[in-house]
């Protein structure tokens, strides 16, 4: 066994790595558990290892008494003068207990206990090697699933993708190889120290636009703000302290290359970039378009803007399942509150109402009449000209004794043609 022992510490310590000391260290506990079957609860129990030697004793301190009682902890005191010969009842004697299967028990620990050092050391190393990552992107496999987690292989090491960060429209499957942003490198989790990688993270996203244009690489070009729903939509801010720049152009690139090397690594997901503004309710407007927002106001103290567009446009600006406005609240940090526009509603009511009534009086005919009429495109009477009867009479349900009659009525208050 002392050959055995002399050969582990020494492939471990040159081959893999690991301090002999804490090795040592690892062993004495181990075997300290192990021995306690063999030896029983005896008082302060220790193991001594010397790694140069290979050789291993177990220790005890047992009180000097008189009578014994317990012979985990006691020792007679006449046995007591044999090791240390001024003893006094009460003394605390040393007396060593290495079991005869010490070098058994040590055989079957040893090994065990050098493999779960070596992945502790191995997880320590992984955190020395990351714990300055946090923020860059990766490239690994997906090696194998743990319920929704996704394992994956950086080649030394081991990351782990969790449920929550992976992409609701993304399928992973083992040997695919994808970029990956770290998220985190934690130390003190139940399985030792952990690489968290994600591809949800808006910030994949902001890292991307750093590789893929070199304007944000150098800081001519920043990303004021950036939102994402993963999977479906981001979008991202831009602006340049160069007048001369154009920060949308730089990210989009020649033909859209560089937004398109985006895309395709967030496999297909939408990508808006939008002109930053310092103006909020600027900011907002080119955060929407192209829908174009008939009125704006904001409350800086409450961080909300209360904006109004047509009744075209509203669905448009609130988006499939809120999505747009979402995204675009996100990006401009306020609420926004969309409603329809109200004001140019009522302008054409106002107008209809007018043209209503006026055909009422020309024509003589009933209010009801006389909107079918208007909203079929007959609120002048100079239009009746160049209709007939049949299109009258489908307008008004197919009543083609009212249709003659308003045609009728229509001739002859018709205005004059221009020219006579």
């Amino acid at each position: 066994m002392i050959s055995e022992l002399k050969t582990l510490f020494d492939y471990y310590e040159k081959e893999k790595g690991i301090d002999r000391d804490k090795m040592v260290e690892a062993l004495s506990q181990a075997l300290l558990a192990a021995s306690k079957k063999s030896i029983g609860p005896a008082r302060e129990l220790r193991i001594d290892i010397d790694p140069d030697k290979g050789t291993i004793k177990a220790f005890a301190k047992l009180l000097a008494v008189e009578t014994v009682s317990n012979p985990w902890e006691e020792l007679p005191l006449a046995k007591a003068r044999k090791i240390k010969k001024d003893a006094e009842l009460g003394d605390e004697i040393e007396l060593e207990v290495t079991p005869n299967n010490m070098g058994r028990i040590a055989a079957q620990t040893a090994k065990q206990t050098m493999l779960q050092r070596l992945r502790m050391a191995e997880k320590e190393n992984l955190y020395e090697e990351f714990k300055d990552r946090t923020g860059d992107v990766v490239s690994g496999v997906v090696r194998r699933f743990e319920k929704s987690d996704v394992v994956i292989d950086l080649g030394k090491f081991e990351g782990m993708m969790p449920g929550k960060e992976r992409v609701a429209t993304e399928d992973y499957n083992v040997g695919d190889r994808m970029r990956f942003y770290v998220k985190a490198v934690e130390k003190d989790t139940g399985r030792g120290p952990e690489i968290i990688l994600s591809r949800a993270h808006p910030n994949f996203v902001r890292r991307l636009f750093e590789f893929e244009v070199s304007e944000i690489g150098d800081r001519t070009v920043e990303i004021a703000s950036i939102s994402r729903e993963a999977g479906y939509r981001t979008k991202v801010a831009v602006h340049s302290a160069d007048e001369k720049v154009d920060p949308v152009g730089a990210c989009v690139g020649l033909r859209g290359a560089r937004v398109k090397n985006i895309v395709r690594e967030l496999n297909n997901e939408k990508v808006d970039i939008i002109r930053w503004k310092s103006d909020p309710a600027e900011f907002v407007r080119e955060a929407l378009k192209p829908i174009k927002v008939i009125s704006i106001s904001v409350d800086k103290e409450k961080k909300q803007a209360h904006l109004t567009v047509s009744e075209e446009d509203l669905s448009k600006a609130i988006g499939r399942r809120g999505q747009n406005a979402r995204l675009t609240s996100r990006l401009v940090g306020m609420d926004l509150i969309i409603e329809k526009d109200e004001h140019a509603e009522q302008v054409f009511e106002g107008q209809m109402g007018s043209a209503v009534q006026h055909l009422v009086d020309a024509l003589g005919v009933s209010a009801d009449t006389a909107r079918l009429l208007a909203q079929n495109g007959m609120a002048d009477l100079a239009m009746f000209a160049y209709a007939d009867v049949e299109d009258v009479a489908e307008m008004l349900g197919g009543d083609r004794a009212l249709a003659e009659q308003i045609l009728a009525k229509a001739q002859t208050n018709a205005p004059a043609p221009s020219g006579e």
